[in-house]
């Protein structure tokens, strides 16, 4: 009995050789996986920094576009006579003019490969904002709304990222009931 046991033990037949391919099939997978992910993050970190850079590229058409106050003057600016030109979201506002072109105001040494496009708004609405805190009768308001789109400055994808901004803009403009 103790040499058939003996015998047993040593007979390995392949086993060595069984384990050994089972552990370069499972560091293969986790090779694979790991480099999937990789991938992926680097995929996520370009879409991300793509979305960031339209966003930036939005916000500075917008602000460049307040920072000029001829922008504000409403004697460039086209009638729109059809609602259905509009954005969806504005379609409620109560806008009788638009101007497409407004001037983006940028410091020296700033350029865009791709320039945001801006477009302002002007509604009809002419009360003071609710809780602004001015006086109807000192000031006459105009309610301007700002829409700009940004792209990805970087063209190195398929898919670009844009973004769009609006922002709601009131003009202030003394009466002379104001003694201004």
């Amino acid at each position: 009995m103790g040499k058939k046991s003996n015998l047993i033990l040593r007979n390995e037949s392949g086993v060595a050789l069984v384990v050994a391919l089972l552990m370069i099939v499972i560091l293969s997978l986790i090779g694979l996986a790991s480099s999937s992910t990789s991938t992926f993050e680097i995929k996520l970190s370009g879409n991300k920094r793509g979305a960031t850079d339209a966003f930036y590229t939005a916000e500075a058409g917008a602000q460049s576009v307040m920072a000029n106050t001829g922008n504000f003057s409403t004697t460039y600016y086209a009638a729109v006579s059809d609602l259905n030109s509009l954005p969806v979201e504005l379609r409620n506002e109560l806008i009788d003019s638009r101007l497409t072109s407004p001037s983006l105001s940028l410091p020296s040494g700033v350029s865009y490969q791709e320039a945001p496009q801006v477009t302002i708004y002007h509604t009809t609405k002419s009360s003071a904002p609710i809780a602004s805190g001015f006086s109807a009768i000192n000031f006459e308001f105009q309610q301007y709304i700002i829409d700009s789109i940004g792209r990805d400055q970087l063209d190195v994808s398929a898919n670009r990222s844009n973004c769009e901004i609006r922002e709601k803009v009131v003009r202030l403009i003394p009466t002379m009931q104001g003694g201004y």
